[in-house]
């Protein structure tokens, strides 16, 4: 095992990456895949089908749901709520929409990341922000529902 693993984490996959950090009550399903250098928090959950890149940070309280993609250099937030469903309902099959965070984004404390958004290279959404639609590359995103406020400069967005 060339990665770290709190002994209070479950990590059932065999796809982690080099110098990459569990800690405690993290919960990775076997289908899961994780880059080098990432630091994974306490109390995320990470399920089957999700890809996460290289150098992501995920803070605590974070659940990563099934059809997401974090690319490398993301950083998510304590709290932030992904979707994969934009009409759930108990005991019904439902139909899975991918999200992607694409390379360098960041998304802050407490935002809502609705299914089936595309989160461009080096965007950043605010804390609290409910994301309903794609957020372009190097956009800051705040309120509810999210709105660009501004854009960065090239040097600011990209890792």
């Amino acid at each position: 095992m060339n990665f770290f693993c709190h002994p209070n984490a479950l990590v059932e996959t065999e796809s982690v990456g080099a110098n990459t950090r569990i800690w405690a009550f993290a919960h990775v399903l076997p289908g899961a895949k994780i880059g080098d250098d990432c630091n994974i928090c306490d109390h995320v959950f990470i399920e089957n089908d999700v890809v996460i890149g290289n150098r992501v940070t995920i803070k605590c309280g974070v659940q990563i749901w099934d059809g997401i993609r974090l690319e490398d250099d993301v950083m998510v937030g304590p709290n932030a709520t992904f979707t994969n469903d934009l009409f759930p309902r108990s005991k019904l099959p439902f139909q899975l929409r991918s999200t992607v965070v694409e390379r360098g984004a960041s998304i802050g404390a407490n935002a809502t990341i609705l299914c089936g958004i595309t989160i461009g290279t080096g965007a950043m959404v605010g804390a609290g922000t409910v994301v309903t639609k794609d957020v372009p590359p190097c956009a800051v995103v705040v309120g509810n529902p999210g709105r660009i406020i501004r854009y960065l400069e090239t040097s600011e967005c990209t890792p």
